[in-house]
């Protein structure tokens, strides 16, 4: 550590260089080249913004639409690039003429960091990612611009932490934590994308489309950590260990997630369910399957909710797949009739008012009417039909049926019974007579 008389000799010394830069006549060319470079970038900018179309108009329609937006889009940049350029000529001039030009290289690298500022807070909107690139990025690149990266990385280095061979310093915890952060953001983003264009492929039946999705994603996210491993300087030999330490662990604490997400490849293969079918689980939870991830599977209910399975109950308990291999389904409805009524008029009234809904099919039966019984109240009937999807959400089939045959007994005078009791009131009754004791007995 350096004394204070050291110190303070540097910062005499430090003064009178300022000192002589400041009475130096190449010190004030050079400003005045960086304020005519700045000032040229200012006046070409708003030039350029103003008289070419593809950065003064916002382009709504046309051809090459994607790629004039992304021109429209960069025009926030345009004095940050020109001031690196007219920068650079000042360079050559300042060169040139006085001889020197360290100012004007500090002020172009201060201009190579002010266009990442500005590329960030145009383009990158994310919660996370931004404050990344505005905390990190833009630090790692004052840095490595004006040539201080190595000097801090060495200085980070040197504080560490060593137990046997693996050695840890606050430098490799932040190149961690950084190049893990943005490789495991741009993996999510392909994951997406990659499969966005799988599930998109209309050639490929469902199921199989998922399993190619499943499978992407698995080796993406593999690939990532690979190269998290090279880029941090670890050997790959280490993944015998980490293979070995992972299996202990799946052993115990992960055998459930292991589990779960060998599940998901077994549902994946025997295509027992797949993304749009409707499955009632063992606990009567039921809803529609949205997505079969690496842990877990996504039930829909009709109602909004979403019910997160994991994979494993598909495979270790039962449950009711409404739509594996043919989405009718067949419902009834039951009513009843006063017991004056015609009995074997009922089923030909009803089925014929059945038949006229426009989601009830012929096939595999045609609506079938019932005699169930004969109840306190009236004769029970049920309606038997098919329909091609669920009852419930969008379709309300069980309330239309319901509908058609209250207006089909309706228009054949048909009664419909309700619950009737009578009550009798008997006067010769005995009444009971209360007596009081009087005191003396």
């Amino acid at each position: 550590m350096p004394s204070v008389d050291e110190l303070q000799a540097q910062g005499l010394d430090l003064a009178d260089k300022i000192g002589g830069w400041a009475q130096s006549p190449t010190f004030y060319a050079q400003i005045g080249a960086i304020i005519i470079a700045v000032l040229a970038a200012h006046f070409a900018a708003r030039g350029i913004a103003k008289n070419v179309s593809v950065f003064r108009d916002e382009p709504s329609d046309g051809p090459l639409l994607t790629m004039r937006k992304g021109l429209f889009a960069i025009r926030d940049l345009l004095f940050a690039l020109l001031t690196i350029f007219f920068l650079a000529v000042a360079i050559e001039v300042a060169s040139a003429i006085v001889g020197t030009a360290w100012l004007v290289r500090i002020a172009q690298g201060a201009g190579v960091i002010f266009l990442l500022y500005t590329a960030i807070t145009r383009f990158v909107t994310h919660p996370l990612v931004r404050p990344l690139c505005l905390w990190v990025a833009i630090p790692v690149a004052t840095l490595q611009v004006f040539g201080w990266f190595d000097e801090t990385a060495g200085f980070l280095d040197g504080f560490s932490l060593e137990v046997g061979n693996i050695r840890l310093s606050i430098y490799f915890i932040i190149k961690s934590i950084v190049a893990g952060a943005i490789l495991f953001w741009l993996g999510r983003i392909s994951n997406s994308a990659g499969k966005t264009a799988i599930r998109s492929q209309e050639s490929i039946d469902l199921p199989t489309r998922e399993l190619f999705a499943k499978l992407f994603e698995i080796a993406l996210f593999v690939l990532i950590f690979i190269l998290l491993l090279q880029i941090l300087g670890l050997d790959l030999t280490a993944l015998t260990v980490f293979g070995g330490a992972l299996g202990v662990g799946l052993g115990f604490g992960l055998q459930q997630i292991a589990s779960n997400f060998i599940s998901g490849i077994i549902i994946l293969l025997e295509r027992s369910i797949k993304v749009g079918d409707y499955i009632e689980l063992e606990d009567g939870k039921a809803g529609i399957l949205k997505a079969l991830n690496m842990r877990s599977s996504a039930l829909e209910t009709f109602d909004g909710k979403e019910i997160m399975v994991p994979n494993e109950k598909f495979i270790t308990s039962q449950f009711t797949n409404w739509t594996h291999a043919d989405t009718r389904q067949r419902y009834e409805v039951e009513f009843s009739v006063a017991y004056d009524t015609d009995l074997h008029k009922i089923p030909p009234i009803i089925e014929a008012a059945v038949s006229k809904h426009p989601k009830v099919l012929q096939e595999p039966e045609t609506p079938d009417c019932e005699l169930r019984g004969f109840g306190d109240s009236g004769v029970e009937f049920g309606v038997e039909f098919w329909v091609d999807g669920l009852d419930d959400g969008a379709n309300k089939f069980s309330s239309d049926v319901l509908f058609l045959v209250w207006d089909a007994l309706t228009d054949n005078e048909v009664e419909i019974p309700f619950p009737q009791r009578e009550v009798r009131l008997k006067d010769d009754a005995p009444k009971l007579k209360v007596r009081r004791k009087s005191p003396e007995g």
